[in-house]
Parts: structure tokens; sequence; C-alpha cells
């Protein structure tokens, strides 16, 4: 993989919740590494439909399971671990947006677990003919979210130190690519640390706030 990608889960606050059975696993800990490809091979898209007249020049919607599973740029293990939560509710999210200047809604699909909405992977699709998209973007490790913002990719990646339970990271790296040329390249850089001094995380050792007096 070639390009780093995350995209503000706690920042943003766009992680789905409620799942909980079935579906691709989780990592319990571990240190989140950056980095992702890109990939030009052409993807066939199921059948699209239009979208309502505010959505914007060409804008169709796609079944995002099926462009991820024509996709041979994609991880096998995703690829397996990608079931249904519960009936046919996937643990997938999809946004539209320009992000190419192709003259056609660019495609973001963000794929998590199900038990604890972590990400597990981030595909930007690009519109290539009326029913072919190209996978120009991909971040397969670590606990990652893409996101359309005014224009460009932001990517956030959760950052796991050594033992940190998966709702308890230690901070996140959020990155803003840009589309330059044929490919997205890193236009800007934010590292946030987590206090752990609040939820469950609290700090080793520290004693326990007191309970309120009772009437």
């Amino acid at each position: 993989m070639s390009i780093t990608a995350v995209a503000g889960l706690a920042a943003v606050g766009v992680f789905v919740a409620g799942c909980s059975t079935g579906g691709t696993g989780s990592r319990d800990e571990g240190a989140a590494r950056a980095d992702g490809s890109s990939s030009n091979a052409p993807v066939a898209a199921s059948p699209s439909y239009p979208a309502g007249e505010n959505g914007g020049k060409d804008a169709k919607r796609v079944d995002p399971i099926a462009l991820l599973k024509a996709d041979p740029k994609i991880r096998k293990q995703v690829k397996d671990d990608l079931k249904p939560c519960a009936a046919d509710i996937y643990p997938v999210d999809t946004s539209y947006g320009n992000l190419t200047n192709s003259g056609s809604p660019d495609i973001v699909v963000n794929v998590m677990t199900c038990g604890d909405a972590v990400g597990i992977g981030t595909y930007v699709y690009r519109r290539e003919s009326e029913e072919t998209y190209s996978n120009v973007f991909i971040a397969e490790d670590g606990a990652v979210y893409g996101t359309i913002d005014r224009g460009d990719l932001i990517v956030t990646r959760q950052v796991y130190a050594k033992g940190d339970p998966v709702a308890y990271p230690s901070g996140e790296d959020v990155v803003t690519y840009r589309w330059s040329g044929n490919k997205f390249s890193q236009h800007d850089w934010i590292h946030n640390d987590y206090s752990k001094a609040v939820g469950e995380g609290g700090i080793e050792g520290a004693e326990p706030a007191p309970s309120p007096p009772s009437d």
C-alpha cells in the first residue's frame, strides 16, 4: 500500500454502531501503522440509479458491496470478512462528492467491524465510464475512516499503543489528501494525543472519583 489515509473517527463522529453479530472481525489492540495504495484498475459497478434533483450533475448511487467484491485490489481478508451484521445490513458507509474533478461524483467507501464499528478499510472510486469505476485510493490497516470535506479527502486513523483497548486508542492521525494529476497527494497532517483521564481509559493508578453524598 502506498497512500496513508484516515478520516476522523472521533473527530467527525461518523462511525455507525448497532450491528451486533457477524461481519468483519476487530483488532483488540496494537499500534496502528499508516500506509495505503492507489490503483487504476477498473471495477465494474452494479446497477445504479439517479439521485434526486439536488444530487449534483450525473449523480448516481452504486451498490458498494458489489463494488468492493469486484475490486481485485482489495485485500482478501477484508473481502472474506465482508458479511452482513444482521439480515442484509453490511457494516459499510458510502459517501459521494467531488474529489478528482472527473465531472461525476467520486465514491468513498468505509468498511467497519460489526460489533464496535472500527474502520478496517477506506476506498475511493473514480467514475471512468457509465458503469465502470477505478479504485484510486486504498487504506486497509489500523482503525481508519475517510470522509469528503470541500473537495479534500480527509482520512483519520486511530493510533494504538501496546495494550490499548479498541475503545480507547492513544491518539489519532488526521491526513488531508488532494487530487493532483492522476493521484492523491498529502496536503496536511495533524496528530492528536488523547487524554487518559476520561472515560474508562483513566490514568493507571488514579483514585476513582468520589460518589456524591446521599440525601
